[in-house]
């Protein structure tokens, strides 16, 4: 065409390389370039290879369902203490979708943290009598009238499972020896308990938690990772319950940690064991066909833990 008009010819757009390398496939090409030549047209034919082949392999993984982006959205809105593995580990166990903790951490805040470093001999004579070890701790609350309450936790270590908690504003041996008592019936398979070398754990004390069948293990002076576990409890029990309310008397401090540790027990997943439930009362939710697709005639409601500090899911079937 451009020797029939008799001009030079020009640069090549997208298009007519395009078109040239198209055309290329159909003839022997190579005697009948003019406008470009021969190295050219392969170079163009190669560019388009490069372009095509970045095209077909985009990076980064699929993307998730617009529904499961939304449920991950409105659980870390309605539960801002919650983590990304928190929240993995709850689609897992009560709505069996199985996203991974990275994908979660794409739509919601990143907030971690670490902890205080362990010593292994001691963490590990933890976990080998974890089955059969009880763990306790004082925690100080202040009521609305700025009253001085002291919490006693008792903890499980094989189950992570909150035995016993008791409230009072004056804590004694006397008062401490009773909750013990009250978490360690006589059948009780425990053999070890551990706690710290407070004023109130006389040596009267320790005696008598002998003769419930309990060997006492105190911690070292100054060293809260002794107690990890307990102290991790405790610590749960502030950041998601505690930090957020203030009780006005004992008795509804009482009824706070009460449903706190129903909570804690029997709904909230601990990473620890698996991602499991400590109490789980009902089977296990079955995991979904599809990894990240909830179930066709299904649907996903919430009920409210603590007036709403919480939320546990489920899923229940469409109505007809």
């Amino acid at each position: 065409m451009y020797q029939e008009r008799g001009k030079k010819p020009g640069r090549s757009d997208s298009a007519g390389r395009f078109t040239l390398v198209a055309l290329s496939k159909l003839f022997d090409w190579q005697d009948a370039l003019v406008v470009v030549q021969p190295k050219t047209l392969i170079r163009w034919h190669r560019e388009g290879f490069r372009m095509f082949w970045r095209w077909k392999s985009r990076k980064g993984r699929p993307q998730i369902p617009e529904d499961l982006k939304s449920l991950i959205r409105r659980i870390a809105r309605e539960n801002p203490l919650w983590g990304e593995e928190r929240i993995a580990n709850k689609l897992l166990l009560k709505l069996g979708i199985r996203p991974s903790p990275r994908t979660v951490r794409k739509y919601m805040p990143k907030n971690s943290s670490r902890g205080p470093r362990n010593n292994r001999r001691w963490s590990t004579f933890l976990r080998n009598h974890a089955g059969a070890m009880l763990a306790c701790d004082f925690l100080i609350v202040a009521t609305v009238t700025f009253r001085v309450l002291n919490v006693f936790v008792i903890l499980e270590h094989g189950s992570r499972r909150v035995v016993h908690v008791g409230v009072t504003a004056h804590p004694t041996a006397e008062w401490t020896l009773q909750r013990l008592r009250q978490a360690n019936p006589s059948d009780h398979k425990n053999k070890f308990l551990i706690h710290d070398r407070g004023r109130v754990y006389s040596r009267e004390l320790d005696r008598s938690v002998e003769n419930l069948w309990l060997r006492v293990l105190k911690t070292p002076y100054r060293s809260p990772q002794a107690n990890s576990i307990c102290e991790r409890a405790i610590g749960s029990m502030r950041r998601e319950c505690l930090d957020h309310m203030i009780p006005l008397t004992e008795n509804q401090l009482r009824w706070i940690l009460k449903g706190w540790v129903i909570y804690n027990n029997q709904t909230r997943p601990h990473s620890a064991l698996g991602p499991r439930v400590r109490e789980l009362k009902n089977t296990p939710v079955p995991l979904q066909w599809f990894r990240h697709r909830i179930g066709s005639g299904q649907k996903v409601v919430s009920k409210d833990v603590l007036n709403g500090l919480h939320h546990e899911y489920c899923l229940i079937p469409l109505a007809a």
